[in-house]
């Protein structure tokens, strides 16, 4: 028999509310080691919720989570790396004391603080006061406390906001780099585009439910979006696509907005039948229009 691979994070019907109000709604998924899963969803979804439910900072009222195939109980920062909102840190403190501080509560080496200041580029502010930071630095410091014992498992929560262009490089580089070593990434976003090209599985959820679990491949074959076609003879054309499986729209421009068939199956009958051609297009729709199909069709 296969070996069966347990995930290293494994949500199973979690429910949490506040009030009257539910945030999350029996919500399941799971996120691999060796991997990096992103966890998406519009602002408001329930994303910060389920993850702080999921690193112990919340209590689900139903359902619940298991790490590396067991409860978590109390969890430490050699397990799980945690960076959840603001990076906590007093603004009259320095980023060194904020970390030595945080490693000596979780019981890990001083030489990690500087490892971890040098990890996430803040060793020349590592003596500033936290209250000077730019928001881009209060986000490598909070990435830095997150890596303070070298966790498998990393939980962040829009880990890229305030980064400018080569911190967002940085960041992708940082959290591909652990899932090749078989770590684990869970990471959260809003902007299912901006973090393609760096997760490898796809949660969406939208007002605390399910609506997308799968690989990041998944999405990038629903993207494709047929194919226009450009003729003279569109209506002729459309009844000859249509016979063959197709499936056929016409546009306000005068093209036809075929799927189901590729460009050579439209090109091959169009000549069979002798009907001009004049343009064969490839439509394909962004991963987040993708991703906004996921969000709006779950709120019908």
């Amino acid at each position: 028999m296969p070996k069966r691979v347990t995930a290293a994070i494994a949500v199973e019907k979690m429910t949490k509310g506040y009030g009257r109000t539910v945030v999350v709604d029996d919500l399941s998924f799971t996120a691999r080691a060796g991997a990096v899963t992103g966890f998406f969803g519009p602002n408001g979804a329930g994303k910060t919720t389920a993850l702080k439910v999921v690193v112990g900072l919340a209590r689900a009222d139903a359902g619940g989570v298991l790490i590396n195939g067991a409860p978590p109980g109390r969890l430490d920062a050699r397990t799980v790396g945690v960076a959840i909102e603001p990076c906590g840190a007093h603004p009259g403190r320095s980023g060194r004391a904020h970390l030595r501080s945080l490693a000596a509560l979780a019981g890990l080496p001083m030489r990690r603080v500087a490892e971890v200041l040098e990890i996430v580029a803040l060793e020349g502010a590592a003596r500033r006061r936290v209250g000077a930071y730019s928001m881009g630095m209060r986000q490598r410091l909070g990435l830095a406390a997150a890596l303070l014992g070298d966790p498998d498992i990393l939980v962040l929560d829009e880990p890229a906001n305030g980064l400018d262009p080569q911190g967002i490089r940085w960041l992708r580089t940082l959290v591909r780099e652990r899932a090749a070593s078989g770590r684990t990434v869970l990471l959260s976003s809003h902007l299912l585009s901006e973090a393609a090209s760096t997760v490898d599985d796809v949660v969406v959820i939208d007002r605390g439910r399910l609506v997308h679990s799968g690989p990041l491949d998944e999405l990038e074959r629903a993207a494709g979006r047929g194919v226009s076609v450009l003729s003279p003879e569109p209506d002729r054309l459309a009844a000859v696509l249509d016979a063959a499986g197709g499936t056929s729209e016409r546009q306000a421009d005068g093209t036809l907005l075929v799927e189901g068939l590729d460009e050579a199956r439209i090109a091959d009958l169009a000549g069979r039948d002798r009907i001009p051609v004049h343009r064969l297009t490839p439509c394909t729709a962004s991963l987040e229009d993708v991703f906004l199909d996921l969000t709006e069709g779950s709120r019908a």
